[in-house]
């Protein structure tokens, strides 16, 4: 009996060890997802900022989504591929390094006042980011028991709207700096007045992104020095990419619901990039700090959205609830244009909940009925869709600059439609 219980001993404490290790891999990898949620938020604060620092036009701003977005878009692909080869870790790492290498191109950035190196910045993070969500989403299903993966996911999203909420908080607090100028103010001042207001405008995100960077940087060595699960990828599957990918780009249920991802992560950002300045822009005189706090009350919305929906969808077939939350939108969005100053406002605010079920809706419905390796290979291709998301801003920023910031929200209205008709089209399916 002795020389049994000896025996045993080792599996236990190997299955300790691996369960510990693990547990550790996953509390860092839902670490992850709060950061990037920090990041995608605090870039709806920079739009502002920077109208203050470089007296941009909308369109001008806007272009702080169009470099964000196109990061994700050029390296989704190269991202999975990496993944493929180096396994979850090296892709994770790579991802965090490119991170924090973007946030700290903000220090020359802001000390030579180049609004260009400032985008490219914004770009080499959102590359950094492609990294991530396409290694953390599919790592966190396998570190644990299979039949708890669905559950692990759904925990590990949750810090993604909190960290959006904290990177509004940074920016509302640490960005922000309560000076602001009128137009007319600016042109009254003496040349070197206006060039000292505009430095001081864009040294203020110098340290917020430093310590980002630092923290950044810590989760890369934490995450080195931790055991990951390896990558297991089939040779033979990698062999047949090219026949799936014939099959997705063939089929129109899939298309649509990448063309539908594209709206919506146009609408999502769209609405959120420019509600501060839709705040001040219909209600004149708000200060940036208030209007920020009306960007904050959406992403508790939109946090509360995401919990109420699942639960919803235990009574509600999930296309179903998607077609009602598109529609709620869409009349949200039309008040939004209609009624600006404060009942536009609140309605925008509003449509943040409805928004929340949207991405991971069209996300499943779209892979719905694949095999493994379509799967992977869709997934990779709706991560590419959120270029609407520099697409779609870019378009807001121009139509405001035409005929209004109120006008403007008609382009997140027609992108609800577009996803009304993709929930519409499913429900008939069904």
């Amino acid at each position: 009996m002795p020389l049994a219980e000896d025996a045993t001993a080792p599996a236990t404490a190997g299955v300790r060890l691996a369960a510990s290790t693990s547990l550790a891999a996953l509390a860092l990898i839902v670490g992850l997802f709060f950061l990037w949620g920090v990041a995608n938020n605090l870039n709806d604060i920079l739009i502002k900022q920077f109208k203050n620092a470089f007296a941009l036009s909308d369109f001008q701003a806007g272009l702080v989504q169009s470099a964000f977005y196109l990061g994700y878009f050029l390296l989704a692909i190269p991202a999975g591929v990496c993944m493929r080869r180096f396994g979850f870790k090296g892709a994770i790492l790579i991802g965090l390094l490119l991170y924090a290498l973007g946030a700290l191109l903000f220090w020359p950035a802001a000390a030579t006042q180049t609004y260009a190196i400032f985008l490219c910045g914004l770009f080499v993070i959102a590359s950094g980011l492609s990294f991530l969500e396409t290694s953390a989403n599919p790592l966190v299903t396998v570190l644990g028991p299979p039949e708890g993966g669905a559950r692990r996911l759904n925990f590990a999203q949750s810090f993604n709207p909190l960290g959006s909420i904290a990177g509004v908080l940074i920016g509302r607090n640490f960005i922000f700096n309560g000076v602001e100028h009128t137009p007319q103010q600016l042109s009254a001042m003496t040349p070197a007045a206006r060039h000292a207001y505009f430095v001081s405008q864009s040294l203020t995100v110098q340290t917020p992104y430093l310590v980002i960077a630092g923290v950044v940087i810590a989760f890369a060595v934490m995450i080195a020095l931790v055991r990951f699960p390896a990558r297991g990828e089939d040779a033979a599957d990698h062999a047949s990419g090219r026949r799936h990918l014939g099959r997705l780009l063939r089929n129109g249920h899939f298309l649509s619901a990448v063309a539908a991802q594209f709206f919506y992560v146009g609408a999502q950002v769209g609405v959120w990039s420019y509600l501060i300045r839709y705040t001040q822009g219909t209600l004149p005189g708000t200060p940036e700090r208030r209007a920020a706090d009306y960007l904050m009350a959406s992403l508790v919305l939109f946090t509360l959205g995401r919990f109420a929906g699942t639960a919803l969808m235990r009574v509600v077939a999930p296309r179903r609830l998607l077609a009602l939350f598109a529609a709620i939108n869409v009349a949200l969005c039309a008040i939004g244009v209609a009624r600006p100053g404060q009942p536009g406002l609140y309605a925008l605010v509003l449509a943040s909940f409805f928004m929340s079920v949207m991405y991971p809706t069209i996300f499943a419905l779209g892979v719905e009925g694949f095999g493994d390796s379509e799967r992977k290979l869709g997934a990779s291709l709706l991560v590419m869709a959120i270029v609407g998301g520099a697409v779609l801003t870019a378009l807001m920023g121009a139509v405001s600059d035409m005929a209004g910031i109120a006008r403007a929200m008609g382009v997140p209205l027609g992108c609800f439609v577009a996803v009304l008709l993709f929930a519409m089209q499913r429900v008939r399916r069904a």
